[in-house]
């Protein structure tokens, strides 16, 4: 049978996705103000990134990049962003769906996000906010009891905000 529901963790997922996207383009057009830098983490194996074959075989499923001094024709469009970086002196063209992103932090303001794809079955978006802001945690199941485990989620850093999945805040049945 199946469940007739509004599908709300989806929609969250979208729009902190949108986050990374709006971003970028910030970065895109205008540059990166201040002590702002991205980290940027993303599954080398998705479907349609583009990674060299030298740094695919180093990072045949994961690779963190960093934009902050030193990159180069970063273009943006809906689906994906596209950004030539330095890997060992030698400039390499990457392209990222948005969809492979598994984090994206700024660490000069203690921002970040966590993605779990859906082709594993879990999907969990959690935001750590800037410090001194409020921020409203989202999370999706990562169990199949319908709970995400907290030995799931990543330690929070000294100093940084402490990441709570929205189950915590569910009505237990």
């Amino acid at each position: 049978m199946v469940e007739n529901r509004i599908d709300y963790e989806a929609m969250v997922e979208t729009a902190l996705r949108d986050v990374v996207r709006r971003s970028l383009r910030h970065a895109e057009s205008m540059g990166l103000p201040g002590d702002h830098h991205f980290y940027i983490t993303f599954r080398t194996d998705f479907p349609g990134a583009a990674v060299p074959p030298r740094l695919r075989a180093s990072y045949p499923t994961e690779m963190t990049v960093v934009l902050q001094h030193q990159f180069w024709g970063l273009e943006i469009d809906d689906n994906a962003f596209s950004v030539t970086l330095s890997f060992a002196n030698q400039l390499e063209r990457l392209t990222v769906p948005f969809a492979a992103i598994t984090g994206f932090a700024d660490p000069a303001v203690k921002f970040g996000l966590q993605f779990e794809g859906r082709d594993g079955g879990a999907t969990r978006a959690a935001v750590t906010p800037p410090a001194g802001k409020a921020a409203t945690l989202m999370s999706r199941p990562t169990s199949d009891s319908g709970e995400t485990p907290a030995a799931a989620l990543p330690a929070p850093k000294e100093g940084s905000a402490e990441i709570v999945p929205l189950d915590a805040f569910r009505k237990k049945s």
